[in-house]
């Protein structure tokens, strides 16, 4: 009984310390929360604030009288609507293409034996320590050759890959049993039978999460678009609303407006992921 009774207090210490050590995670999770909403709030709220609750002095979080003035002028202002079918374009096709290209690399460099396999992946690798900036002069030469400017295979096909890709995905690939593929070859199947069918519904939450950062990628993209287009009909969202930005006069109320609505695909596309993603990875290798 004695010795029951010298437990209890451990226990009730040891629970307070939990409470405690909650109680702060909590209050931090919190703080964290709000440093991170504080500037989307801001932007939504100054996208309906008038000029004068904008430029005022202090500055309020919310608007003393809302208006949608700001997300009517914009689509006068500027042809929003064609950028924003530009950036769709953009961003889908080439998240699409890199996806396809990306794990039909990876699927051979992590799944397929041949000579100089692993020096090719160093390779790939090593191109993702050169900036940029490097290869825009030689890339821009070549699309100006091939007269690609102002074209949508100017904006996508040079991004049609990506090291990174390649290397995200041939690391999930290397997780996925081998044994599931031996099966299929014993049934017949062709390599990229194998690839297509059984490698690809496998790699869903992989496949998702690249995909998804392919397409925020691409989309707030401003310095390869502003490089390949040259004409307003073929500009993407960033550089349209990169016209508000001026030398001396910033007009803060569209361009919160404009970049709310560049926004909500994003938002959508992640919401959208988010969900896919839960029942992938409860899916993979049920099937």
């Amino acid at each position: 009984m004695a010795a029951v009774a010298d437990r209890a207090p451990l226990r009730t210490q040891s629970d307070t310390t939990r409470r405690i050590v909650l109680g702060v995670s909590l209050v931090l999770l919190a703080a964290a929360t709000i440093m991170i909403l504080l500037p989307f709030v801001w932007m939504v709220a100054t996208s309906f604030k008038p000029e004068t609750d904008i430029v005022q002095f202090p500055p309020k979080l919310l608007p003393s009288d809302v208006t949608l003035q700001h997300y009517t002028d914009i689509w006068h202002r500027i042809a929003f609507g064609r950028l924003f079918v530009n950036t769709l374009i953009f961003a889908g096709g080439v998240t699409l293409i890199s996806l396809f290209f990306d794990s039909l690399t990876a699927y051979a460099l992590a799944r397929m034996e041949f000579p100089g396999r692993d020096l090719l992946f160093i390779l790939i690798l090593a191109t993702m320590m050169l900036p940029f900036q490097v290869t825009l002069i030689p890339i821009f030469e070549l699309l100006t050759k091939l007269d690609w400017i102002n074209t949508y295979q100017g904006l996508i096909v040079p991004r049609a890959t990506n090291a990174f890709g390649i290397f995200f995905l041939r690391q999930f690939f290397l997780s996925i049993p081998k044994d599931l593929e031996d099966a299929a070859r014993v049934d017949g199947a062709s390599e990229f039978r194998i690839y297509w069918r059984v490698i690809l519904p496998l790699s869903v939450p992989a496949l998702l999460t690249l995909g998804l950062f392919h397409f925020m990628y691409n989309w707030n993209d401003l310095l390869w678009p502003l490089v390949v287009t040259t004409e307003t009909s073929m500009q993407t969202l960033p550089a349209g609303l990169a016209l508000f930005m001026g030398q001396h006069v910033t007009e803060y109320g569209l361009l919160m407006a404009g970049s709310v609505l560049a926004t909500l695909p994003l938002v959508i596309a992640f919401l959208l992921i988010q969900r896919r993603f839960v029942e992938g990875i409860a899916t993979t290798g049920m099937k």
